[in-house]
């Protein structure tokens, strides 16, 4: 069976019941303009709209022999709206139409991953503040760094999804742009007021210059915010994999009852769900560079961007709301270990607070390379010969000149490092 990476709504949007619905009403809109104007009959909009009905069988069809999407289109329009029929495309092309139709797409698909984005936000700032003074270690180049908390690591989740949320309400009026400008952007065939009353009935704004096309920096843009969504999806997926390691176990995917998780293994537990967004996060990423690329094109317009769109802007949409909702339901229901955090937070025997034990010694007026080779040496024991930090350093002749052992004591504390955790979330309003 074939996995359904998409959603029902989400993918809605991109069917081609939808385009040509989109179409349609663009269609029908520069109609209703140019009967305003006096181009058309005042009669011919209305009896087109009561008339016109899509048959996307009968496009599919039609466009086996024309070879061409948006004359199969009209041509099936005239076959059901009959002699008002002529008024329907009158001056128009095709990218008038389904750049349009297009932009009315992407805006649709924004509204649905910016509320994606924002339940992501309330699962985070929620379990953010569950964790928040629950103690792990932190790591750097994946070594055993300084104490954290796992609220610290979810509340830099959160502070990115709230970048990514502002990414796509940035994102929204730059693509939600209309153009009916005729075949080279110059009005020469239909008159800028029809492009005005069209744009302004979408709510989109009608692109200021235009060629055939809406230029394609626009669509770059988008599937450059999706890609960075992806990603972020990615960084938080890659961190609950690491942490549910069995060498480290401090948090894991929800194990369902009946889940299995190996087929030769029973006791297997997967971060499954997590690796597949990874994995998907590198499509959405890959799907930039098409993007990019199709900003290029011959003089007016060519259609060499056309066909890599019909794949990478509904793949990319589909993919992220899947992702999303996907994660929303990771993140809500992670289990989590405290006991194994503190484990492995005392795993080093106290290396964790050498940088402690570097700044007293500096404060008693060591120079700091000299401390610095002074907790090192101790510290190298302790990965070597596996004692305690702590009893080292009390060993230690030339320290002892220096710090006591109650100051060295005073030294290994963990409140130490939550000290400003609180304004840390005052920041993030957590």
């Amino acid at each position: 069976m074939i996995p359904r990476y998409s959603t029902p709504e989400m993918e809605k949007i991109w069917t081609d019941e939808n385009k040509f619905q989109k179409m349609l009403e663009v269609e029908i809109l520069a109609c209703e303009a140019m009967a305003k104007i006096g181009i058309i009959p005042a009669a011919a909009p209305a009896a087109i709209r009561k008339k016109a009905v899509i048959d996307v069988d009968r496009i599919r069809e039609i466009e086996n022999t024309t070879h061409h999407d948006v004359i199969a289109f009209l041509t099936q329009l005239e076959e059901r709206v009959g002699a008002e029929a002529k008024y329907i495309h009158l001056g128009l092309t095709s990218s008038d139409v389904l750049d349009t139709a297009l932009s009315l797409q992407m805006r649709e698909s924004l509204d649905i991953i910016l509320a994606d984005l924002q339940n992501l936000a309330a699962v985070l700032k929620k379990q953010a503040k569950a964790y928040k003074n629950t103690l792990m270690v932190g790591r750097t180049h994946g070594i055993y760094a300084e104490p954290v908390t796992f609220g610290l690591k979810l509340a830099l989740w959160y502070s990115d999804t709230l970048r990514n949320i502002q990414r796509v309400k940035e994102l929204i009026p730059v693509v939600s742009v209309g153009k009916i400008s005729g075949a080279v952007g110059t009005y020469a065939n239909i008159d800028p007021r029809v492009e005005s009353y069209v744009c302004r009935k979408l709510k989109l704004q009608a692109a200021p210059i235009s060629t055939q096309i809406l230029q394609r920096d626009r669509h770059a843009q988008y599937l450059s915010v999706l890609a960075i969504c992806a990603a972020s999806i990615e960084k938080f997926a890659t961190e609950i994999r690491h942490l549910q390691r069995s060498e480290v176990r401090e948090v894991e995917e929800f194990f369902a009852k009946g889940q299995k998780g190996s087929s030769a293994m029973p006791h297997k537990r997967n971060p499954i769900t997590c690796e597949q967004l990874c994995g998907l996060a590198r499509i959405i990423r890959g799907n930039v560079t098409p993007a990019l690329e199709n900003i290029t094109l011959w003089h007016e317009r060519d259609i060499s961007h056309s066909s890599v769109e019909r794949v990478i802007l509904p793949d990319s949409s589909t993919l992220l709301d899947y992702m999303l909702k996907k994660f929303i339901k990771v993140a809500g229901n992670l289990l989590v270990y405290p006991d194994n955090m503190k484990e492995n937070l005392e795993r080093t025997k106290g290396l964790i607070f050498s940088q402690q034990v570097l700044l007293n010694l500096i404060d008693k007026g060591v120079a700091r390379q000299q401390a610095y080779v002074i907790v090192q040496r101790n510290a190298m024991r302790v990965w070597q010969e596996k004692g305690n930090f702590n009893d080292y350093l009390k060993d230690d002749a030339e320290l002892q000149q220096y710090v006591s052992a109650k100051e060295i004591d005073a030294s290994f504390d963990y409140k130490y490092h939550l000290k400003n955790i609180d304004k840390i979330f005052k920041r993030l309003k957590i």
